[in-house]
Order: C-alpha cells, then sequence, then structure tokens
C-alpha cells in the first residue's frame, strides 16, 4: 500500500505518549467486545483471554524456529498437536505440526499433496485442485503460489458440496479434494465422508479444511449436535487444517496442521544444506515463529480442558440458535443448515446491501454473503449478551431499507 514517507525521529518517544497515541489508533476500531465484529475475534471470556496473554509475554522472546534452543516449545508444540490428533480421531501413525495461521496450515497440505502426485509421476497436464465453490480462498492463494489451478464446482441447493460434481471433475491432474467443516460463507457442513470415498476410489489426497470447526465440532458433536463425522474417523481423510486461534481460543497466529500418517506428514517439511552454516529444516512456511503463541495454545486448551470446552462451546451454539431463530421471526431465510458457530441469513424480498448499510450506521461492522444476497455472523461469547439489541436494530434497518428502496448506496460489496 502506498503511504507517505516518515523519517524515523532522532530521539525516541516516551512510553506514556506512545501509550497515548496506540489508544487513539484504536478508537475508531470496531467495539469487539460488545459484540459489533461479526468475525475476526474468538472470545471465550476475560479469564481465558487473560490466559493467553499470561502464557504469551511469558515465552514473548522465545523462538519457534529453535526448538533446539528451547525445549519448552518443543514440549509446548508436542502436546497442543498430541490434543488435536485425540480430539480428531488421528491413528497411532497420524502427525502434525502447528503453523501460525490457517492459510499456512492450507498451504502446506497443497505443497505436501502436490509433491506425493509428483513423485507418483501419473500427470500429463498442470495440477489442479478440486473444490466446491464454498472452500476457502487460501486454497487458491497456495495454488497461485505453488504452479496449480483450482477447479471450483457447484454447491447443492442446501450451499453443501455436492459429491458427484467434485468426482465429476476429479482428473488424472488433481492432487488434492477439499471439503469443508465447515464452509465460512454458509456455515454448513460438507458431506465429508461421500467426498472422502469419491477421492479415495481416485486415489486422490482428501483434505479436510476444519480451520473454522476443528476445535467447537468434537465438542458441539459430544453436546448431542447431529454432526456427521468429518475427521480421521472418516476413511480417506488425508490431512486435516484447525485454527486454534478460533475456536480453540488461543492466542493469533496458531493453527494446526494434521496427517492420517507419517508419509503425508513429511511432505509438510523443507530442507536445506547446501550453505556453509549447515542444515536447515523446517515443518512450517516460515522460519521464526512467535513462542508466544505457541505457549499461549498449550496454555488455554490446559486451561479450559474438556469441561471448559463443552460450556463455551454450549454457550456458542445457544447464541447461534437464538440469532437464527430471531432474525426467522423478522422474516429473514436462514442460508442452509448451519451446524456450529456461523449464521447467515437473507431474504429475496428486501434489500440485504440496503439493510446491511442501515445496521453500520447502528455501529454494527457488517459481514455479507453474495451468493445469495445475506448478512453473516461469526459467533462468539461477545455476541451472546447483545442478542436483542442486535435483533432490534435489525429490525429497524429493516424497516428503514424499505422506506429509502435501497437508494441510500449503492449494490451489495461482500469483503471479508
Amino acid at each position: 500500500m502506498a503511504a507517505e514517507r516518515i523519517a524515523l525521529a532522532k530521539a525516541g518517544t516516551p512510553w506514556p505518549e506512545l501509550e497515548r497515541q496506540l489508544k487513539a489508533a484504536g478508537e475508531h476500531d470496531v467495539a469487539w467486545r460488545t459484540g459489533r465484529a461479526p468475525a475476526f475475534i474468538h472470545f471465550a471470556g476475560d479469564d481465558v483471554l487473560d490466559v493467553a496473554k499470561r502464557a504469551y509475554l511469558m515465552y514473548f522472546s522465545e523462538n519457534g524456529l529453535g526448538l533446539r534452543a528451547f525445549g519448552s516449545l518443543a514440549k509446548f508444540e508436542s502436546e497442543v498437536v498430541a490434543m488435536g490428533l485425540a480430539l480428531l480421531h488421528g491413528g497411532a501413525d497420524a502427525r502434525g505440526a502447528m503453523t501460525t495461521g490457517g492459510t499456512e496450515s492450507i498451504f502446506l497440505a497443497v505443497k505436501a499433496a502436490r509433491d506425493r502426485a509428483a513423485a507418483a509421476g501419473r500427470r500429463s497436464g498442470q495440477p489442479n485442485i478440486v473444490l466446491a465453490l464454498s472452500a476457502h480462498p487460501a486454497f487458491d492463494k497456495a495454488a497461485h503460489f505453488l504452479g496449480l489451478k483450482t477447479v471450483r464446482t457447484p454447491l447443492a441447493a442446501d450451499f453443501r458440496a455436492d459429491p458427484q460434481a467434485i468426482a465429476a471433475a476429479v482428473t488424472p491432474d488433481t492432487v488434492m479434494v477439499v471439503a469443508s467443516a465447515p464452509a465460512y460463507p454458509h456455515g454448513v457442513m460438507d458431506p465429508i465422508a461421500a467426498i472422502a470415498t469419491a477421492a479415495a476410489e481416485r486415489g486422490v489426497w482428501m483434505h479436510v479444511d476444519a480451520c473454522v470447526g476443528g476445535y467447537i465440532a468434537p465438542f458441539a458433536r459430544k453436546l448431542g449436535a447431529p454432526i456427521e463425522p468429518f475427521d480421521f474417523a472418516v476413511p480417506g481423510v488425508t490431512s486435516i487444517s484447525a485454527d486454534l486461534h478460533k475456536y480453540g481460543y488461543a492466542a493469533k497466529g496458531a493453527s494446526t496442521l494434521f496427517f492420517a500418517d507419517a508419509a503425508s506428514f513429511a511432505g509438510m517439511s523443507y530442507s536445506f544444506d547446501n550453505w556453509p552454516r549447515g542444515q536447515y529444516m523446517t515443518n512450517t512456511l516460515v522460519g521464526t515463529r512467535a513462542g508466544g503463541a505457541i505457549a499461549a495454545a498449550w496454555a488455554v486448551m490446559n486451561y479450559l480442558g474438556e469441561e471448559g470446552y463443552l460450556r463455551v462451546t454450549r454457550r456458542v451454539l445457544d447464541t447461534r440458535e437464538a440469532y437464527e431463530q430471531g432474525v426467522e421471526g423478522l422474516g429473514f431465510r436462514t442460508l442452509g443448515r448451519p451446524e456450529l458457530s456461523i449464521l447467515a441469513f437473507g431474504s429475496p424480498s428486501h434489500d440485504i446491501a440496503a439493510i446491511g448499510r442501515a445496521m453500520v450506521r447502528r455501529g454494527w461492522l457488517t459481514g455479507h454473503v453474495k451468493n445469495p444476497p445475506g448478512l453473516h455472523l461469526m459467533l462468539n461469547l461477545t455476541h451472546e449478551p447483545v442478542i436483542g439489541e442486535y435483533l432490534a436494530d435489525l429490525a429497524a434497518s429493516l424497516q428503514e431499507a424499505a422506506r429509502t428502496g435501497g437508494d441510500d448506496g449503492g449494490a451489495l460489496k461482500a469483503v471479508y
């Protein structure tokens, strides 16, 4: 981004003045603590946030690249991965590692799948990834950098991936098939088992993008939510991405990438030794990693435990159900059948863009879905106490949009 050139000050600025400027800079940021952010924040209570902050600061300067130097971080990462694999039904040969976020996890899964297909030598053209229209753009980003292309397939009427469409799109050049648990736009769980079966029958790597659901869906299932198997319990699943800084409630940025077996996991790493310093090897795309993020993930997972995650998950699911009932009471239609924390809703009878702008004027940062037009919420505990306020403002915005006829702005522009 273009910016004016600012010379480094000759003399340093005292902390009290820097603190003042830092606070002033954030005065117009979204008021996420009062539930005004439809995404980007995952809050499980001030106690959990405090644990994450304290653990992060204890390991603020330590570097996840130097696990030989910081055995503490090696212990934390190993135990985080072990807990994640247990949640996701990883077998004895399953492996994994922490990354800095979902995009990195997805990038490395794509890289591993590409390399395995290249080693098999069966391709004749440009390698591709087959995925539904609703899958995350991080796969397109990975394909862009890794020399692949993506083949996106239409959604079924319930907004889930269509297994038959995915199976029909697979060719000898396909290196990966993707399913989402859940898909971000509509919050619905793809039919993982059917897609995994199609991938296995064709000998193709199957990745489950559980960046959103990986650390909430297991607890929702324990609470009785009717969620179909989506993890390594499903035959044919090769890898899973799951973000700790979403519904694991860890500090940003922390994600996990898991593999069904050690051979697949080996494709995640990079090694190089043709330089004077000796061997360089990482399981991650990045080199230096914030030790604080690793420590915070370990601390939060152990602080909450299964009982804590179940307690928070129950509240998140209840919150989503309350919003869902409320918006349907106002005449909106839920898009698909949300099962976890995401709710998308719209109405063909109303100008969604105008309603969204009216909500912004009432202090709500608004998330949009463009196909079909709708509003989007990714819920956490900040949204629990403002259900009534949100629904009242939504009702008022609905009336305002009806009065203005949608001539208060422009067409819907959905930006993530």
